[in-house]
C-alpha cells in the first residue's frame, strides 16, 4: 500500500508514525544509528524502531535535534497509556495542500470544488469519517472562496466532535467562526463550542497523537474565554464568563474568579447567570473566612455579597442557603469578639473588655457566646467595680451634685415644654460656657495709638 501511495505521488512525505507506546520516523536513513542502517528490524533496547523507509526530497527535512525530544516523548507516552491498542497515524505533505495526517488522507484533489464536495459526501455517506474530514479539507484549500468553503469547514468540525476529537472539533468550529462570522452555522457553531468548553471543565481529557492524557482546566478556561472573544453578544457569553471564573476557581485561582465573577454581575446583570456570579462572590470570601486568617475584610465583603444577592434575588432557590451562610458569618463575628473581650480582661484592660463583652451581648444574647459574655462582665463588674468598667475618663458622679444636676435638668426640660411661660431654664453647671477673652479697650493704657517712628537722618558726603 505503501509503495502504490509513493508511485502515485512523488511529492508524498511521511515523517511520523505514533504506535502503541512507541514513536516511528519515517523517511530519513540518517536518523537511524548504525545498527539499524545494517539491520532495519534489530531494536534498540526499549526505544523505537527507526525504519528508513522512504527517503526524503532534498527540499523537506527534519531538523536532528528532534531526535531526543521525540524519543523522551515516545517513553512519556508509553507509560501514560500502556494499554492503548495499536494506531498509526503518520503526517503526510502534499504539494499545494499541506500537512495531513495519513487516516485522513482523500487521495488528490479532484478538478472542481462540486466535485471535491461529491467526493467528501460520498466518504461521510460511507463512513470513512476521517478521510471525508480530509476531503473536506482538500475543498477548503485548494477553493478557499467556493461557496460550500463555509458549510465543508462545519462539517469538519461535525465529523471531529462526533469522533470524540473534542480537542480539535472545538478549534474546527473556532476556524468557522472566526473565517465565517456572517455564516448561517455560526449560532450552532457557538453553541457546540460551548458544549464542549463545558465537557473539559467537567474533567475532559486532552488527546495527544489519538492517546487520551490528562484534564485540563487551563485549556476548558482559555476555550470559554475564546467563546466570550469570538461571540460576546451571543447567549452563550454571560455563561462562557461565569464558567470562566469556575475554571479558574478550580485552579485555586480565587482572585482571577473574583474577577470574572464581578464581569458576570456588572456586564451581564440583565442574565440568571449574574445570580449565580454573585453567590459565587459571597462564597469564594466565605472560604476565606474559614482558612484561618481571621480576615474581616473577607467576612465583611462575603456579608455585602450575601445581603446584595437577598436584596436582588429575594425569590431565588439560593436565598435559604445564603441565609443559612449569613448566619454563619454572624456566629463567626459573635466568636471573634468574644475571643477580643476575653483577650482584654486578661490583660487587666477592663473598659475595653465591658466594650466588647456588651457587643457580644446585644448581638446574640441568647447564645451561648451571650452567656459567656453575661458571666464574664458580672465577674469584671464584683472584682474591679462598676465604676471602672464605664468608658471614657470621668467616673460617675454621686452624692449631692447628683441631686442638684437631677433637679436642673427636670427645670430644664419642663422649660423646653411648649406651653412653658415662666422664667428662662437655669444652665446646668457642666454646661457653662468657657469665659470669653477680654479685649483691649480705649481707656486701657497701652490701647492708645502709637507715636510716630523718627524719620531717619539723610546721608552725608
Amino acid at each position: 500500500m505503501i509503495s502504490n501511495e509513493i508511485s502515485r505521488t512523488a511529492d508524498r512525505v511521511t515523517l511520523l508514525i505514533l504506535t502503541k507506546g512507541s514513536i516511528l520516523l519515517r523517511g530519513n536513513p540518517r536518523f537511524a544509528g548504525k545498527r539499524q542502517r545494517e539491520r532495519p528490524d534489530a531494536p534498540i533496547s526499549r526505544f523505537p524502531l527507526i525504519h528508513p523507509l522512504t527517503p526524503l526530497r532534498a527540499s523537506t527535512s527534519v531538523s536532528a535535534f528532534m531526535r531526543k525530544p521525540l524519543l523522551l516523548l515516545s517513553l512519556v507516552l508509553a507509560l501514560a497509556a500502556p494499554a492503548v491498542p495499536t494506531a498509526s497515524a503518520s503526517l503526510i505533505y502534499r504539494a499545494g495542500e499541506g500537512w495531513s495526517a495519513e487516516d485522513e488522507d482523500a487521495g488528490t484533489a479532484e478538478k472542481s470544488a462540486s466535485e471535491q464536495l461529491h467526493k467528501a459526501q460520498a466518504f461521510e455517506t460511507g463512513g470513512d469519517a476521517k478521510k471525508a474530514v480530509g476531503a473536506y479539507r482538500t475543498l477548503i484549500r485548494k477553493w478557499p472562496t467556493s461557496g460550500v468553503a463555509s458549510e465543508c469547514q462545519f462539517k469538519i468540525a461535525q465529523l471531529l466532535e462526533e469522533g470524540h476529537e473534542l480537542d480539535r472539533a472545538f478549534d474546527a468550529y473556532g476556524k468557522y467562526i472566526s473565517t465565517y462570522p456572517q455564516g448561517a452555522q455560526f449560532d450552532k457553531a457557538v453553541e457546540s463550542q460551548y458544549k464542549i468548553a463545558v465537557a473539559f471543565l467537567n474533567g475532559e481529557k486532552r488527546t495527544v497523537f489519538g492517546v487520551k492524557t490528562f484534564s485540563s482546566m487551563e485549556r476548558a478556561q482559555k476555550m470559554f474565554e475564546e467563546i466570550v472573544k469570538n461571540a460576546p453578544f451571543s447567549k452563550w457569553a454571560a455563561l462562557s464568563q461565569f464558567n470562566i471564573g469556575q475554571a479558574q476557581e478550580k485552579q485555586g485561582d480565587d482572585t482571577a474568579a473574583l474577577a470574572a465573577y464581578q464581569i458576570v454581575v456588572d456586564k451581564y446583570n440583565g442574565e440568571d447567570v449574574a445570580a449565580d456570579a454573585l453567590y459565587q462572590t459571597g462564597y469564594i470570601y466565605l472560604k476565606l473566612t474559614k482558612k484561618g486568617s481571621n480576615d474581616q475584610g473577607s467576612r465583611t465583603k462575603a456579608r455585602e455579597a450575601f445581603e446584595d444577592y437577598l436584596m436582588r434575588y429575594p425569590q431565588s432557590e439560593k436565598a435559604a442557603q445564603v441565609k443559612e451562610n449569613l448566619a454563619t458569618l454572624s456566629g463567626t463575628d459573635v466568636k471573634q469578639t468574644l475571643g477580643v473581650a476575653q483577650f482584654y480582661e486578661r490583660t487587666k484592660n477592663y473598659k475595653a473588655a465591658a466594650i466588647y463583652y456588651n457587643a457580644v451581648i446585644s448581638t446574640a444574647a441568647d447564645s451561648p457566646e451571650g452567656e459567656i459574655a453575661k458571666k464574664r462582665l458580672d465577674g469584671m463588674k464584683k472584682s474591679v467595680g462598676e465604676d471602672n468598667l464605664r468608658a471614657g475618663p470621668e467616673r460617675a458622679e454621686t452624692g449631692a451634685k447628683v441631686k442638684e444636676r437631677r433637679k436642673l435638668q427636670s427645670q430644664v426640660d419642663t422649660a423646653a415644654r411648649p406651653d412653658y411661660a415662666g422664667p428662662p431654664a437655669p444652665v446646668v453647671p457642666d454646661e457653662v460656657a468657657p469665659a470669653k477673652p477680654k479685649l483691649r479697650t480705649a481707656g486701657d493704657a497701652d490701647a492708645g495709638p502709637l507715636p510716630p517712628a523718627p524719620e531717619p537722618s539723610l546721608p552725608s558726603r
